[in-house]
């Protein structure tokens, strides 16, 4: 399961995913922000909060999820990544390869510094 929201004043995708990734939360998650994509352009950013990564819940997910980041990357200016998890590196480095927003991994608690550095105010 992820939780999400819009911030629509700051144009900002905030993701929490919570259990393992299903194929139907990437349906979700489009259902979100494909119309406001569509109606106001480009996110300013995509801000995930992890403790760790969950994984996914089968291939059909991981493919799902695959398929969400190259359909949205080119929509998303910056991606922050919250968490304390190993991953949180390897991903700010591994993803770059793959998707055109700028990446940076902020620790655990450092919410409001990633919205923040999305913002251009960091």
């Amino acid at each position: 399961m992820i939780e999400h929201t819009i911030d629509t004043a700051h144009s900002i995708l905030y993701v929490r995913p919570k259990s393992s990734l299903a194929q139907d939360d990437f349906v979700q998650l489009a259902k979100t922000v494909d119309p406001y994509i569509e109606e106001t352009g480009d996110l300013a950013g995509l801000i995930i909060e992890v403790a760790t990564f969950p994984g996914w819940e089968s291939l059909g997910a991981m493919a799902a999820h695959f398929r969400f980041v190259r359909d949205h990357h080119k929509h998303i200016k910056k991606v922050g990544l919250v968490t304390d998890s190993a991953l949180g590196n390897v991903a700010q480095y591994l993803a770059a390869h793959f998707v055109a927003a700028e990446i940076r991994h902020f620790s655990a608690g450092e919410l409001e510094a990633a919205k923040q550095w999305v913002m251009n105010r960091l």
